[in-house]
């Protein structure tokens, strides 16, 4: 397995659908050696973490959501340099030569665009089937507009010279087919999905917040366009003037973070929210069961692992209809990211009637018990099986 991140390094799902799905398929017998590009000096019990720099990185990793607007203001600010944008994956590729020609596997199984590279160069040297496990495109860190030339030539590139394809959903499917010029023959859609879908036994946060009246409405993710953070926003505004006692959380980070309380601000609900930072652990599942809805706005989510979160600290789920996980959690409310209106009288009725939230905290956790990296880890052996 060839990846950039992983717990509790990670900088969001991307690190956690790796660490979930290897955790899985090792129950079910498979060796994983997960090859990192630089010594971050993380731990596992159950499966070998190998790296591809053994020296300590005194750099800082690039990030695997940067957009192409972020890194150019990142150029024009002096942060970050013109080819450094890639040349870390490219010095990844580099590096990986000399493990693999020591290791031996029957598969190779890379992790979005910035593995493509090292992972291709590991295929040149071991001659065995390159899986390409894709969780999310350049159009969806985008949202559809100012795309990075470099990095959809290489997502292009690695995607080709794949054996198989496996996107967390249908959506991206369908993207790689569209915008990429993948035959739909090489794609398999395996979900992501969540260890144990049983209740944490922890302290909700906010307890003194809610025993004032107050209901609180979560946003987690990180800040950037493809969340839609600005639809939050607005939807707030609406909420915020039928349900005044509503308070809207805000827990995750990113450049997006500053537009979001100027908007708030703008729209006079700058007091109404909470910014809370990027939580994990318990942190994270005590802001979930705290909130009485959970709402993912995103504007193009390939999957959406934190709809799962929600439901498994059984706190109601509102998704976009452009997430892949509005393909498989049913008894979540759904809307179109920019239908503000709707997104209000959704949250609205969460927040009213008390049968609601009731019925779909009980249903959507009858479905996650089938909506487990158990189920996925099966999925991706049939890929296995088949190119072996």
């Amino acid at each position: 397995m060839v990846g950039w991140e992983l717990p509790p390094l990670n900088s969001g799902g991307l690190g956690e659908a790796c660490y979930g799905l290897a955790k899985a398929l090792s129950k079910k017998g498979v060796t994983i050696n997960f090859i990192l590009p630089y010594n971050l000096n993380i731990k596992s019990d159950f499966m070998n973490i190998m790296y591809a720099n053994e020296k300590v990185s005194g750099k800082k990793i690039l990030g695997p959501y940067l957009t192409y607007s972020q890194w150019l203001k990142a150029v024009k600010s002096g942060s970050v340099g013109f080819h450094d944008y890639i040349s870390q994956v490219l010095e990844y590729a580099e590096n990986i030569k000399d493990l693999a020609k020591k290791e031996r596997a029957d598969i190779i199984h890379m992790h979005d665009w910035l593995t493509f590279p090292a992972g291709m160069m590991a295929q040149d040297v071991m001659s065995k089937p390159l899986v390409a496990h894709v969780h999310a495109t350049e159009y969806d860190r985008s949202g559809g507009g100012f795309l990075n030339g470099n990095v959809f030539r290489i997502e292009k590139d690695g995607l080709e010279r794949s054996d198989r394809i496996i996107p967390v959903g249908g959506r991206v499917g369908k993207t790689l087919v569209s915008k990429y010029g993948i035959d739909h023959k090489k794609i398999n859609v395996v979900y992501n999905g969540v260890e144990d879908p049983q209740k944490p036994c922890i302290t909700p946060a906010l307890l003194n917040l809610k025993k004032l009246g107050y209901k609180i409405v979560l946003f987690l993710g990180r800040i950037t366009l493809q969340k839609g953070p600005d639809y939050f926003v607005k939807a707030a505004k609406i909420v915020s003037d039928y349900y005044p006692k509503a308070v809207f959380v805000v827990t995750g980070s990113g450049d997006m973070q500053t537009q979001m309380i100027c908007e708030a601000t703008n729209l006079g609900v700058v007091d109404k929210f909470i910014f809370t930072g990027f939580l994990r652990g318990v942190e994270k599942d005590s802001i979930y069961q705290a909130a009485d809805v959970y709402v993912m706005p995103s504007i193009s989510e390939p999957f959406g692992i934190t709809a799962l979160e929600a439901v498994k600290n059984r706190t109601p789920v509102i998704v976009s209809k452009q997430s892949g996980v509005s393909e498989v959690l049913q008894n979540s409310l759904k809307v179109d990211f920019w239908d503000v209106e709707e997104m209000a009288n959704k949250i609205i009725a969460v927040l009213k009637y008390k049968s609601l939230p009731k019925d779909l905290r009980r249903e959507s956790v009858r479905e996650i018990v089938n909506l487990t990296w158990d189920r996925s880890a099966d999925e991706v052996l049939k890929v296995y099986k088949q190119l072996i």
